[in-house]
């Protein structure tokens, strides 16, 4: 390879990064954005007593059906977790959705009014975890038992 073919390369590679490196930065600073609409929500949902009542009303939820409820914080966003169904309630520039997950695919979402009863929506994620527990209780019994 001539010095020049080699130049050529050279100045091609340092293009083409520089064009990824610009839609880079225009995706950085749209996330960048939207975190910033998004901020006055997550703050509503960090500190607000719906996100306290929401934790007691899915604790208890999951208490009276033997099922385990771990919250967790990632981010902004709040996860409610039972087996693999997951309720995320997400700050968006707009509001909070409210995203039902069943392992990682998104199975609905909608909306949450901070200032109504949480009861609702844990009501309708303990229905597809109620769905969820009888299709692994089916499986559990359809599954030839080991011999010893």
């Amino acid at each position: 390879m001539s010095f020049l073919d080699n130049l050529e390369n050279s100045l091609k590679a340092l293009e083409s990064q520089e064009q990824g490196g610009l839609d880079e930065s225009r995706r950085r600073e749209s996330e960048r954005e939207r975190a910033v609409a998004a901020a006055p929500w997550a703050e509503r949902l960090k500190s607000g007593p719906y996100t306290k009542a929401l934790m007691s009303v899915a604790t208890r939820a999951g208490y009276s059906r033997r099922l385990k409820v771990h919250l967790v914080w990632i981010g902004t966003s709040l996860r409610l977790e039972a087996g693999t169904q997951r309720l995320e309630l997400r700050p968006e520039p707009d509001g909070v959705a409210a995203v039902f997950l069943d392992g990682k695919e998104e199975i609905r979402r909608g909306g949450v009014h901070l200032t109504g009863d949480p009861q609702k929506l844990v009501d309708q994620w303990m229905e597809l975890v109620d769905v969820w527990r009888k299709r692994e209780e089916e499986l559990a019994a359809a599954s030839p038992l080991p011999e010893d």
